[in-house]
């Protein structure tokens, strides 16, 4: 899908004219005569704001007019409550089942009481998940369930058994990911072809991508600030 989003560009395009009222019949043709017969649309529902039509094709969202005359490629986003609709609809659209993830899998990190839960696809040479790392030493009060993913390079792989092999998984992981701290070598089995299945299963393309206890997915780095308020809102139910 995202090949056909950058051929758009972020911008609104004309695709067909004269249509005199909206329809799922015609908004889906107009995806097909624009995109091709190979683009299915999974859904077009009314959209939270502007008047538009959302339309999902897979778990990507995009927005067209009540006449199927334009498509809109973008984030729609309300200044005043700084609400993010389309990444609101993405993280509905990924939403995994948490009770389903296969925690012995996972590296384990307790802080403090762990009443909040969560997990994370990490990749033990991906900046950004050291980032992360830092970000959330200050952090108390969870539990994280780290799936090694190892995607970036050989290396990443290597590292990522060294962890599952150690005496301590979660203090080696935190050693590497925050004092750069490599363990020693691993030579026990691991779980790692699995982890990467599994991260393909759920369509993570790249890391740090965590899912929270609700099964809501944040992709990509997180400040603390921010992860503390999904935690949060994920706690008090909302």
């Amino acid at each position: 899908m995202n090949k056909y989003l950058i051929a758009c560009g972020l911008a609104a395009l004309s695709i067909t004219a004269g249509l005199a009222h909206a329809s799922e019949a015609e908004i889906r043709k107009s995806v097909s005569d624009m995109f091709g017969a190979t683009v299915k649309v999974e859904a077009v529902r009314k959209a939270e704001a502007l008047g538009l039509y959302e339309v999902q094709v897979g778990t990507d969202v995009f927005y067209t007019d009540e006449h199927g005359e334009y498509f809109v490629i973008g984030n729609i986003l309300e200044t005043k409550t700084r609400k993010n609709f389309t990444e609101q609809r993405k993280a509905k659209l990924t939403q995994i089942k948490f009770s389903d993830l296969p925690l012995d899998l996972a590296v384990k990190t307790v802080r403090g009481n762990g009443k909040r839960v969560f997990a994370t696809f990490e990749d033990p040479n991906c900046g950004y998940c050291k980032k992360l790392a830092k970000e959330m030493v200050s952090m108390t009060d969870y539990t994280m369930y780290t799936f090694l993913y190892p995607i970036l390079s050989p290396d990443s792989a290597d590292k990522s058994k060294a962890i599952w092999c150690a005496a301590d998984r979660a203090k080696a992981w935190n050693k590497w990911m925050v004092n750069g701290e490599a363990p020693e070598a691993g030579t026990c089995d691991t779980p790692l072809d699995k982890t990467v299945a599994l991260g393909h299963k759920y369509g993570v393309n790249g890391t740090p991508t965590i899912f929270l206890a609700n099964g809501e997915r944040l992709p990509g780095f997180v400040p603390r600030d921010r992860l503390e308020q999904e935690l949060k809102r994920v706690a008090s139910g909302k």
